[in-house]
């Protein structure tokens, strides 16, 4: 099953510095809901293990993550897949671009993932609710963590 999702975020933070958070494991770690590890492997590569409900499905997740396109501190491409167990798998990637406005930056993502098994069963409605309500927690989360203290 395909899912699409975009969106903006106004953050009260410059662009470097969200750059600096975004790219930062301990950070995200506590930004992402259900997130139990998250390790850079490299400057490009992240592996992570994070645990999901979605409907009557909960499930422990490992996936590994790769940064491509980098252009600091504009833009990347975030390129992951990860498997459910007998949940199923999920593999997308995500455009995010960062610009200066209002005093603070403006965050875009566009998002293109496929997933499939037991979840995918589940029924689009349900997966894209759920996947945007994932994306609104952790993006709640990150600009507490990027607000200026």
């Amino acid at each position: 099953m395909a899912m699409t999702m975009n969106g903006e975020v106004q953050l009260s933070a410059t662009r470097d510095k969200v750059w600096a958070m975004l790219n930062d494991p301990e950070v995200l770690k506590v930004c992402i809901p259900g997130c139990e590890l998250l390790d850079k492997n490299s400057d490009t590569e992240f592996q992570a293990v994070a645990s999901v409900k979605v409907g009557p499905v909960k499930a422990r997740w490992k996936g590994k993550v790769r940064l491509m396109d980098l252009d600091p501190p504009n833009s990347y491409r975030i390129v992951g897949e990860g498997e459910g167990g007998v949940a199923g798998f999920a593999k997308g990637n995500a455009k995010v671009s960062l610009s200066d406005k209002d005093g603070g930056t403006l965050l875009s993502y566009d998002v293109e993932a496929q997933i499939g098994g037991k979840l995918a069963q589940l029924g689009q409605r349900l997966i894209n609710s759920a996947a945007k309500k994932t994306a609104d927690d952790f993006f709640v989360n990150f600009a507490a963590a990027v607000a200026p203290k």
